[in-house]
């Protein structure tokens, strides 16, 4: 047998076994029924069948191929419709009629079975179409070996390389050469080429491996530097780099406090400190991933401390108490929360905000020193709190504090006096000199944004279980 698995048997293949030649009639289970030349039929286990000394499959059909249908729906119009055409021609010259030809109807005198042969009827094809008899005798191979598919016009469907007919060896180094600039300063195509030449002498020898024109080596670098950005921004170079290499499993939490993520960023406004200098702020948030609540959120000047990290610990577990001139909408007795069963735990309750008080179970941090400080990992440890470090460099491991952070910056700090933006390119003239806002005003505006804009307001990633087109 050739081609195939001895170890797989159909019905209809002959075999060796016993000292004789046997035909497989059926397979039922583990069970084979075989039939001797002489007419005799047994039944065998097929285990026992196949570890027997002598056994072999002797005789036995290819198994029947399938029509690509997938593909041949994907291709155009034209293609499958002249393949289609010649499978008119091939089983007419086959048959002596077209396909789909009516019952009784003849078939034309150059291809009557019963007056011409095989060969012949070929030939008046060939000087039917314009074709040389060689072509007709091709198409009738391919359709008996393919089908439909053996029809189509292959040049349809031939897949090129991007880099054409570079050399495999030159195609490497470039590769290689556009990986090592994720992470260095922005350069020119020349510069780059330059690069190349010396990592392709320096490798395989000078005039080793056949360099192409400057156009075509430009042309190259064009086809396999798609997406890096690799002659563009360096900030956007390396954030393209840093994305999953596949598609990565969002994070989802049953309950509150199942996965609290927890991170700081410099926030894109200027702020006021008592020596009347002007600096930029740090934000540091926890963000509970079941429900979206901003837990905490803590304002310092730039240089977080591992002891602000502790503070935001602190603060996600106690009520957040209402200050004067806030609205009385933003009461917990406001709002849906169980406002009196919560008195009974917590009396101080009475005079709290609405934002839910929510005991972490695990905290999701970065490898900032804050984070991975003594103080900070002393202070979860105390409060009974799981750390788990995200994979450095891999800010899809906390995609939701990541996303807030954007969110704040477009629902709240660009409506700030001092607002830097994150682009230099679109930051104003003097905004240092347009700030007002200290440390200790702008968090208590922060916190009652939270409280106002932020928890009213329904996100996009929350949905009702019972209406799942309606967030929440």
């Amino acid at each position: 047998m050739a081609g195939r698995d001895a170890s797989v048997l159909r019905p209809g293949d002959w075999i060796t076994y016993d000292g004789g030649d046997h035909q497989v009639v059926a397979l039922a289970g583990t069970s084979v029924r075989l039939r001797s030349e002489d007419g005799a039929e047994s039944v065998v286990l097929a285990s026992f069948l196949m570890a027997a000394p002598d056994f072999s499959v002797t005789g036995t059909e290819p198994l029947p191929g399938l029509e690509p249908s997938g593909l041949l729906t994907a291709l155009p119009d034209p293609v499958r419709d002249a393949a289609r055409e010649w499978k008119r021609h091939v089983v007419e010259v086959e048959t002596g009629l077209p396909p789909g030809a009516e019952p009784g109807t003849s078939p034309r005198p150059e291809y009557d079975p019963a007056s011409w042969s095989l060969v012949e009827r070929a030939q008046a094809k060939a000087d039917e179409l314009g074709v040389s008899l060689r072509t007709v005798q091709g198409r009738r191979a391919r359709y008996a070996q393919q089908g439909l598919w053996g029809l189509v016009d292959q040049r349809a469907v031939r897949m090129s390389e991007a880099t054409g007919r570079a050399d495999a060896r030159l195609v490497a180094v470039i590769r290689e050469a556009l990986e090592a600039e994720t992470s260095a300063s922005t350069g020119t195509r020349s510069r780059l080429i330059r690069r190349v030449v010396k990592m392709v002498e320096a490798a395989h020898g000078e005039g080793v491996v056949p360099l192409p024109s400057r156009n075509t080596f430009y042309k190259l670098i064009d086809a396999l530097s798609t997406g890096r950005h690799t002659f563009g921004s360096a900030v956007t170079r390396r954030q393209t780099a840093n994305r999953p290499q596949g598609p990565f499993t969002p994070t989802f939490a049953d309950r509150p406090g199942e996965q609290v993520q927890i991170d700081s960023t410099p926030l894109d406004v200027m702020v006021v400190l008592d020596s009347g200098l002007t600096v930029r702020a740090d934000l540091t948030i926890a963000v509970d991933v079941a429900t979206r609540t901003i837990c905490a959120a803590v304002l310092r000047p730039v240089g977080t401390k591992a002891v602000d990290a502790s503070l935001l610990l602190a603060r996600m577990l106690v009520p957040e108490p209402m200050r004067p001139g806030w609205s009385g909408s933003l009461r917990m007795a406001a709002s849906r929360m169980p406002h009196r069963r919560l008195l009974d735990v917590d009396t101080r309750m009475e005079q709290a905000a609405a934002r839910p008080v929510i005991v972490p179970d695990t905290v999701v941090i970065d490898g900032g020193k804050v984070f991975i400080s003594d103080t900070f990992i002393r202070a979860c440890d105390r409060l009974g709190i799981s750390v788990q470090r995200a994979r450095p460099r891999t800010p899809t491991d906390k995609a939701i504090v990541e996303a807030t952070f954007s969110a704040i910056n477009t629902l709240f700090v660009q409506h700030l006096a001092g607002y830097t933006v994150p682009n230099v390119s679109r930051r104003g003239d003097r905004v240092e000199e347009r700030a007002v806002w200290t440390i200790p005003d702008l968090q208590e505006l922060l916190d009652e944004w939270i409280l106002a804009g932020w928890q009213a307001r329904p996100h996009d990633s929350l949905r009702d279980p019972f209406r799942p087109k309606k967030s929440v």
